[in-house]
């Protein structure tokens, strides 16, 4: 999973609009325009990069195969992303230098670099649809680079059946006491407090926005800490907010199952871990709801907050963090005009038609990618526990920005590096401190109108 730079977040009017964009029902979904075109065609195949998440990877090539069936000008064929890479633009840039450039594409900390390479969505029907505050984030520069893949929010995932027979109300936890204590109360049960996962992704991009995003209730002065780091003039050891936020990392790697798992298979090896009952709690994201809900079709899981203090009132300790994870791009600079078609093709119907927003928001049990909708028109509603909950939380107006959203391209792979010599013990809070700081130093200050180098 990659994430993360130059976005503005999604303030809580924000996030109340998504979900009203979500919940609004159309009278009847646009056409596709695969519809029109079935006739009279030449067969165009139209390349795409990965398939958005691996969690649902299996949903959403199941979703292509529907649409290639489902009209005769367009096939869309999935290009497997190269791991061996490390990041996104490692590997898309040697494929646009091989002139083999993706048509279609998702990222979000790289569209700044990726903007002209790829198209302009200003004024096109898909952008019209797509709820209005989420459309900042993809736009570089003037130009609507990205359209909203969907939205995704993190904190404390957590499996409500061994919670309840601890006796623990997840909306009772303010403080990080009050989480230490509900991790011992698990751990009374005779079940396994927290599955705290090692993987590079979730420290270098999630738990390090905890920080980042907690440290002030007003934005400006959130950024200031941006600027700073980037002047150099930040030091992290003597912010109060910083020590409470390591606190809460010190303490979820005391309680945690095992030794940590700097390998990939730590992923479903935590999930299923979290969907059996061994363990109750896993710092995650509703990415992990569908497996989750494969490995155990009758659990109920949720999402709470992580508390990075001892004050109740502390900002943040309340909320979770949403927001975009990726944005759809489309090659400009290699596509052909036909591919470009077929690209917006594609996302319409994925979009816009009722058989694509079954495969977007549909149930993951049922073969479904279980996404929260932020376009207007659809007819399909995610209805797990864990997607109502973070509904819940947005509405509430208890949703964090996602910082991590203006982290310099590859900061979190440094940082997610130092989260993980840091969890294993290979260096002390003043060293990862260090590190976090060194990723920044020099960099251009995108989230203020700089352009990336």
């Amino acid at each position: 999973m990659r994430k993360a730079s130059s976005f503005v977040a999604l303030s809580a009017a924000a996030l109340l609009g998504l979900t009203a964009c979500a919940a609004e029902t159309a009278e009847e979904p646009a056409e596709s325009a695969g519809d029109a075109a079935a006739v009279d065609c030449e067969l165009t195949e139209v390349s795409m990069l990965g398939t958005i998440k691996g969690e649902i990877n299996d949903q959403f090539i199941a979703a292509v195969d529907e649409y290639n069936g489902s009209q005769e000008c367009y096939e869309v064929v999935v290009i497997p992303e190269n791991a061996q890479a490390g990041s996104f633009l490692a590997d898309v840039l040697p494929k646009y230098a091989a002139g083999e450039a993706p048509v279609i594409m998702t990222a979000l900390q790289e569209l700044p670099d990726m903007a002209d390479k790829v198209v302009d969505w200003s004024g096109t029907e898909l952008e019209a649809l797509a709820s209005e505050p989420l459309l900042a984030g993809g736009n570089i520069g003037g130009k609507q680079v990205g359209l909203p893949v969907t939205a995704e929010a993190f904190g404390l995932v957590y499996n409500k059946d061994v919670l309840d027979a601890a006796g623990v109300d997840p909306t009772a936890i303010t403080t990080r006491d009050e989480l230490e204590a509900a991790f011992q109360a698990v751990e009374a049960s005779g079940v396994d407090a927290i599955r705290f996962s090692a993987l590079w992704w979730s420290l270098g991009a999630h738990l390090t926005n905890k920080y980042f995003t907690m440290t002030s209730s007003d934005r400006e002065e959130r950024l200031t800490v941006l600027d700073e780091l980037a002047d150099g003039t930040k030091d992290l050891s003597a912010d109060p907010v910083f020590g409470n936020w390591l606190d809460t990392f010190d303490l979820m790697r005391n309680y945690m199952s095992g030794e940590p798992n700097l390998t990939d298979t730590e992923y479903d090896d935590a999930g299923l871990a979290v969907a059996s009952g061994e363990v109750g709690f896993w710092f995650m994201g509703n990415w992990s709801e569908p497996s989750l809900l494969t490995n155990n079709p009758e659990g109920t899981f949720g999402l709470m907050p992580l508390p990075i203090s001892n004050d109740a009132s502390s900002y943040g300790n309340d909320s979770i963090s949403v927001g975009v994870p990726f944005f759809f791009m489309v090659d400009e600079e290699q596509s052909t005009e036909a591919e470009r078609a077929g690209a917006v093709d594609f996302l319409t119907w994925f979009i816009t038609s009722p058989e694509g927003q079954l495969r977007y928001a549909g149930p993951i049990e049922d073969g479904f990618m279980n996404f929260i909708p932020v376009y207007s028109g659809f007819t399909v509603e995610p209805k797990t526990f864990m997607a109502q909950e973070i509904a819940g939380f947005v509405n509430d107006g208890k949703a964090l920005e996602w910082m991590n959203s203006y982290y310099p391209a590859g900061g979190q792979n440094l940082y997610g590096d130092s989260g993980q010599k840091y969890i294993t013990g290979a260096i002390d809070r003043a060293g990862y401190a260090d590190e976090l700081e060194a990723a920044w130093q020099g960099e251009a200050k995108t989230w203020r109108g700089e352009a990336a180098e």
